[in-house]
């Protein structure tokens, strides 16, 4: 099976099941495309049973190529990736997206969420 994001976002509808499928979004980051923005990246999943087994981002600005496989790690261009063990998040620098949706239900329950986010005295 395959799961397109450009074909889901374009309305077609999608159930992923237990059969192997891969998920596809050639153009990650189309908002950034779309204004020249240049974070843009082709990601590719392949699940099976409903779970990741592997993923790859190529990151075509920054000619970066992302593995990960399940049980594996991760990696940059091979060199394998690790979190930094920070557990206070006063420490952390977030990062987040608003996303596309402008329903004003979403747009409620986003600003809400990053009211909280910004509560927490965090780095940035």
């Amino acid at each position: 099976s395959f799961i397109g994001e450009e074909s889901v976002a374009a309305g077609e509808g999608s159930i992923l099941t237990a059969n192997p499928t891969w998920i596809i979004d050639p153009i990650d980051g189309t908002t950034n495309f779309v204004h020249r923005f240049p974070f843009v990246a082709v990601s590719i999943g392949f699940v099976v049973n409903k779970e990741i087994e592997f993923g790859i981002v190529y990151s075509c600005v920054e000619d970066k190529m992302y593995t990960a496989r399940k049980g594996k790690g991760a990696f940059c261009n091979g060199q394998k990736l690790k979190v930094s063990g920070q557990q206070d998040i006063t420490k952390s620098l977030l990062v987040t997206e608003l996303g596309s949706n402008r329903d004003p239900e979403t747009i409620k329950i986003i600003l809400s969420n990053m009211e909280r986010l910004l509560s927490i005295p965090i780095h940035g």
